[in-house]
């Protein structure tokens, strides 16, 4: 599959990767139905990781495995919304904001995780060009994918954060198809964050759950 790390095109003076750009499109899309809170959202981001893990195995062992355990969050996530669809009154998935105990879990498994992480790709080079920052993103990326699942609102606070890294570290690294997708993700985050929000005003309360 070395095509898929072969140049489509220039732009704007930057280098755009097949593998780049085929797996960020689906990516794109794959945010464009969680907001739409459409289980579909689950296969399309398999499909992503799929491809940037063919793109990157065989030369970069790291990145190949990170896209692994994008897939298996995947399919935990159509578990977990195959399961819950129903809990929403229009046949979709029910959203709410995560509890208390459960924002200061995820914080501190990104926390730990980050770290956990990073330290793997400081004493394995080969696995990472810049470890922590890329760790940072992984972590994030995994956590954002998990409070989704979850139909947690804070998904959308998690994307925000990993945004902030992703649009330069992208860019610095000559991904610059990321950088562009991650501008639009920004922008996605932002109405999904609302729409999800609003949601969560109609939808019945759960017990012990933040205001």
């Amino acid at each position: 599959m070395n095509w898929l790390n072969s140049e489509a095109f220039t732009l704007f003076g930057q280098r755009i990767i097949w593998s780049d750009m085929v797996g960020n499109v689906f990516g794109l899309v794959a945010l464009t139905l969680g907001w739409r809170r459409s289980v579909w959202t689950w296969p399309v981001q398999f499909l992503a990781g799929l491809v940037l893990f063919g793109a990157f195995f065989g030369h970069l062992t790291g990145s190949a495995g990170k896209q692994v355990v994008v897939m298996l969050v995947a399919v935990f996530g159509w578990w977990q919304w195959q399961r819950g669809k129903q809990g929403g009154a229009d046949g979709h998935i029910a959203v709410r904001f995560a509890t208390w105990r459960e924002r200061g879990a995820m914080i501190a498994a990104a926390a730990a995780g980050t770290v956990a992480v990073a330290l793997l790709f400081e004493a394995f080079p080969t696995l990472s060009w810049d470890p922590w920052p890329d760790a940072y993103i992984f972590v994030g990326t995994v956590v954002a994918m998990y409070a989704q699942a979850r139909g947690m609102v804070e998904f959308w606070f998690a994307w925000l954060l990993v945004d902030l890294v992703g649009v330069p570290l992208n860019f610095a690294n000559g991904y610059a198809f990321s950088g562009f997708v991650y501008v639009l993700y920004g922008a996605l985050v932002l109405w999904g964050m609302r729409d999800w929000w609003l949601r969560t005003r109609t939808a019945p309360a759960l017990e012990g759950a933040p205001a």
